[in-house]
């Protein structure tokens, strides 16, 4: 199946097998690896946190660290040459929000497939992304990993 993606494709990562994936999807439907950004999302801290009262970690040194692993990561899975990003928010407004400034033709995700309440509890990041997305997503389901 020819794909024809001209544009970059954006790839949520939480570094669970899921979004390694998707990754792996990602790769199979691009001309270029370059076309693929895998983006991390960090929670805002919360002010109450020892880290913020005592000072001990500061949202710079958070994303520093969460981009090293993430690249630290893809390199184990052999995608260390895609572009990297951290950012900060509710994971699927950022997604969509930074797939919308790229242009992006595609948003890969993967499903974790939660259903009753630890869907209702821990939300769906595919759903939401699903319906802010400016551009096709593909959701992908590893049937494997939800045994």
């Amino acid at each position: 199946m020819s794909w024809n993606i001209t544009k970059a494709v954006v790839v949520p990562y939480d570094f669970s097998k899921h979004a390694d994936e998707a990754l792996k999807k990602a790769v199979g439907i691009v001309e270029d690896r370059q076309q693929i950004h895998a983006l991390h999302v960090l929670p805002f801290m919360i002010p109450t946190e020892p880290g913020v009262v005592w000072a001990t970690i500061d949202d710079q040194q958070r994303m520093e660290h969460a981009l090293a692993n993430m690249q630290e990561k893809l390199a184990e899975i052999g995608l260390g040459d895609i572009q990297t990003d951290v950012r900060f928010g509710d994971p699927g407004q950022v997604v969509s929000d930074r797939a919308e400034e790229l242009g992006a033709e595609l948003i890969v995700i993967g499903s974790h497939g939660r259903t009753g309440l630890t869907r209702f509890v821990l939300g769906s990041v595919a759903e939401r992304v699903t319906r802010l997305a400016h551009c096709p997503v593909l959701v992908i389901k590893c049937p494997e990993l939800h045994k």
